[in-house]
């Protein structure tokens, strides 16, 4: 054992190259070893309803509609999540919330995920209204659908359409599954008019305030036909419906199911929000050696170019450019006092 530490120590540089080499070729091949961590998986939620049209949003000094902000924010939320967390993404319209696909690893499908987020669009809604407190069941039935648990992140702006009142409130007294879901509130207090747009995303009008009236004398025969938006333009600035971030509603449904309400203004609030969510669940799962095993190499590799005694190499180095300079200095003395005795 001594001959063989005494060759390695002769053969100093080839030991360490070598060894960075099979380190290398080990992590060609993504060893694993199971550990027992907890699993993070999401269901994030895009309010796809007309009002999410509304332009009451700033991007980079732009004003900006609230679909496009909302893309702007998951963009962000995606490339902040680690590796081995799971998504989904689901679309949020009338009464339900759909899943697009069951949840995803995010750095092996991120483009597909981002690709997803890129094509939100209005147009895919399958209804003009928008029943936030109808649409928790919905989500808790889509989640228990996925092959594994997972937590929701819902952006909306709060609008319910049509209003509610005393018929058409679901009530959550019930509700089960919404622990630790998160609501994200998208739009201003100021709020804007909500715009009608064609089939081609042209703006032709806006939405009146007829179009969200109620119709009480039916409320109590059908919800589903109840204040359902109409073709009426607003013909000036006063018949328009103006919609505003709702974020006190927000704030009592996410304490109703208990969950947690944030503003949607910054991506940094949404990620804090994340990381106190308790995990999806826990357990045994692989921890990915190869990042290690890579780094390892190339310590290994940096250790072989490095001297045995680099204090010592880097003070004689000092040193010897410190005498250079000194010759120099003292050279150019030796000119300038020749020059000036010629003169």
């Amino acid at each position: 054992m001594r001959k063989f530490l005494s060759y390695l120590k002769s053969q100093r540089d080839t030991a360490l190259l070598a060894s960075a080499l099979l380190l290398l070729m080990i992590a060609l091949f993504h060893p694993t070893v199971p550990i027992k961590h907890n699993i993070y998986t999401y269901l994030l939620v895009a309010d796809i309803s007309q009002s999410m049209n509304v332009v009451d949003m700033k991007i980079d000094g732009k004003s900006a509609s609230r679909i496009a902000h909302t893309q702007k924010i998951m963009h962000e939320t995606l490339s902040s999540l680690p590796c081995g967390t799971k998504i989904s993404i689901g679309l949020f319209a009338g009464v339900s919330v759909a899943a697009l696909y069951h949840p995803i690893e995010v750095c092996a499908n991120f483009a597909a995920l981002q690709g997803t987020i890129d094509h939100l669009d209005w147009r895919t809604a399958w209804s003009g209204n928008s029943r936030i407190r109808e649409s928790l069941y919905n989500t808790a039935r889509t989640i228990r659908s996925f092959p594994e648990p997972a937590q929701v992140v819902f952006f909306t702006d709060g609008e319910e359409a049509p209003k509610l009142h005393v018929f058409n409130t679901r009530d959550l007294k019930d509700f089960q599954g919404g622990d630790g879901w998160i609501f994200v509130g998208i739009g201003s207090e100021k709020g804007a008019a909500i715009p009608k747009l064609s089939d081609k995303n042209q703006l032709i009008g806006y939405w009146s305030n007829e179009s969200f009236a109620l119709q009480p004398g039916v409320a109590q025969i059908s919800e589903s036909n109840i204040g359902i938006r109409d073709d009426n333009v607003a013909g000036g600035e006063s018949d328009r419906y103006i919609s505003k971030l709702n974020e006190e509603y927000l704030k009592s449904v996410a304490k109703e199911i208990g969950g947690n309400y944030v503003n949607g203004e910054s991506v940094h609030t949404i990620l804090d929000a994340m990381k106190n969510q308790k995990p999806a669940r826990r357990d045994v799962a692989p921890f990915d050696l190869h990042w290690i095993l890579a780094s390892l190499a190339g310590l290994l590799l940096l250790s072989a170019y490095i001297s045995r005694h680099p204090i010592r190499d880097i003070r004689e180095s000092l040193n010897l450019y410190k005498n250079t300079l000194k010759r120099r200095y003292t050279k150019n003395e030796t000119v300038i006092a020749h020059d000036n005795h010629l003169n």
